[in-house]
């Protein structure tokens, strides 16, 4: 099993920046994707981005440009730097992990953009 831990959520004003972090451990051998769904409340699940192990990504058409993920193989590790965050943005996001797609789930992490 692969349990992830995500950090970095929070409250921040229109225009500022967060940085979502989650770490892997358990039976990471097989993992190649990793990346973040979003959800807010009355809104549909939404892919926010994601990472292969290789190194490709791809992103929501809402985040490109102001997003970017990165991958630290060695600590197991995946990373959303979010810029020029917009209210728009406000959603609980969940890092996942899988081999083709997710099959673990973070516990989520609240990111509210307000002034």
């Amino acid at each position: 099993q692969v349990q992830l831990v995500e950090s970095g959520g929070g409250l921040v004003q229109p225009g500022g920046s967060l940085r979502l972090s989650c770490a892997a451990s358990g039976s990471i051998f097989s993992i190649n994707l990793m990346g973040w769904y979003r959800q807010a409340p009355g809104k549909q699940r939404e892919l926010v981005a994601r990472i292969t192990r290789g190194g490709s990504t791809i992103y929501a058409d809402s985040v490109k440009g102001r997003f970017t993920i990165s991958r630290d193989n060695a600590k197991n590790t995946v990373y959303l730097q979010m810029n020029s965050l917009k209210p728009e943005d406000t959603a609980i996001y969940y890092c996942y992990s899988g081999t083709f797609a997710p099959d673990f789930w973070g516990q989520g992490t609240q990111v509210t953009v307000s002034s």
